[in-house]
């Protein structure tokens, strides 16, 4: 069975940045997370991007930059021999938030209705608080990457109602514990 697997965007596959991915010079992928999307691939499952955009919201690039980026990581991915199934994006600001925009389910469940996916044997790998809220909400299994925001994100605590959460250094060794492989 083809199983669904569910990625955040920055501080997961690209480097994470305060002032948001503005251009396609600016995507900046994380060592080794090119080589994981691509493992999943071969061992047959769906990899679909959940990403809040709320530089678009916000007004910092409009959409058409916006799919300009996600060209250059759909490219810096297929280099591999790695590729996204999908891409689910809410364009949000936080203040105009829907129950789409992590920490919400929307996407989540946008996605797992796309791909027929069961959301108990669908794990999202994420770097914040927002993402493990959003996967707990839809049913998902909850891997947190420590890359990104994600050393600050455990460090803060990570809350009970939120658990059980894998916790991983970077997307390799959470690939590697989806796959069921010791790393």
């Amino acid at each position: 069975m083809n199983r669904l697997v569910l990625l955040d965007r920055d501080g997961v596959l690209n480097q994470d940045r305060d002032d948001y991915v503005k251009s396609p010079d600016e995507l900046v992928m994380i060592e080794g997370a090119a080589e994981a999307v691509a493992r999943l691939n071969q061992a047959g499952h769906i990899v679909a991007l959940v990403t809040n955009q709320s530089a678009v919201g916000r007004g910092i690039i409009d959409a058409v930059m916006l799919e300009r980026i996600h060209q250059r990581l759909r490219d810096n991915l297929a280099r591999v021999g790695a590729r996204l199934d999908d891409i689910f994006v809410c364009p949000e600001a936080p203040w105009q938030a829907s129950e789409r925009r992590k920490p919400g389910p929307g996407m989540l469940r946008e996605a797992l209705a796309r791909f027929r996916a069961e959301a108990a044997l669908t794990p999202l790998i994420g770097d914040t608080l927002g993402d493990l809220q959003a996967a707990a909400a839809a049913g998902c299994q909850r891997l947190l990457v420590r890359t990104g925001k994600g050393a600050a994100t455990q460090a803060a605590g990570l809350p009970q109602e939120l658990l059980p959460i894998s916790v991983h250094e970077s997307l390799a060794p959470a690939v590697a514990a989806v796959l069921g492989e010791e790393h």
